[in-house]
């Protein structure tokens, strides 16, 4: 994990996953390409802008050296999208196109922010959770030599850009948490610093031979265990 690089590193999720590999001392290198400057800065940080994210894949291309882990938060909401369509081309087509221009250029792992229920009988029919299967099945398909999912539920935060709903259902979250204990909060949702901090751990763990399996899939239970229970910084 010495060079990696980061897609979606603005976001909630993928601004928590940035300050932890800066943070990290086993990360060397960070690479990161995105619309606007992550707000984490550092030395290890070489950090690519494009506005224009249909040549994202091309800037891919460019990483030197070429990262041995590439982390993707990649996402985007229905609202800010301006639609499901445009949301589409963001959270799968380009989430996809990233995926197959990393294996092309021999990145080894492949981490990638998912959600939980996607394959749910009735949840998993929305076009939410077709767009995440669609990228889960294409880094399968792929072949890396490990790709880690990860299943998150309500991810619990602050965003620059609110969610609907979100005002409400995170203090909601927190408050069952607080009454019921930690367990009660974790079975609904996860911290966005937990869910970053699982998937660097699970990241290094690959690079000690420690995953469980070439391509691991990781639910809210376990993302609880490597980002709060059995995360060491």
């Amino acid at each position: 994990m010495s060079t990696t690089a980061l897609i979606g590193s603005t976001g909630l999720v993928g601004s928590n996953i940035l300050t932890t590999l800066l943070a990290s001392s086993t990360c060397a290198t960070v690479q990161t390409i995105s619309r606007r400057a992550p707000k984490s800065t550092g030395t290890k940080l070489q950090a690519i802008l494009e506005p224009d994210t249909s040549l994202w894949t091309e800037r891919l291309k460019t990483l030197s050296p070429t990262p041995a882990t590439v982390f993707s938060a990649l996402g985007t909401t229905r609202a800010a999208a301006g639609g499901t369509a445009n949301q589409w081309k963001i959270d799968h087509d380009l989430n996809v196109e990233l995926a197959r221009e990393a294996k092309a250029q021999g990145v080894k792992t492949f981490v990638f922010i998912s959600s939980t229920g996607t394959r749910g009988m009735i949840g998993g029919m929305a076009p939410y959770s077709r767009m995440k299967q669609g990228v889960e099945d294409t880094v399968r398909d792929l072949d890396f030599d490990h790709a880690v999912i990860l299943r998150p539920g309500l991810i619990l935060g602050e965003r620059e850009e609110a969610k609907p709903l979100g005002g409400l259902l995170n203090p909601a979250v927190h408050g069952i948490g607080r009454v019921f204990g930690m367990w009660a909060q974790d079975i609904l949702g996860q911290d966005a610093e937990v869910i970053a901090r699982a998937a660097v751990h699970a990241a290094k763990l690959v690079d000690e031979g420690k995953a469980p399996s070439k391509y691991w899939v990781i639910e809210a239970a376990d993302i609880v265990r490597l980002g709060r229970t059995e995360w060491k910084d």
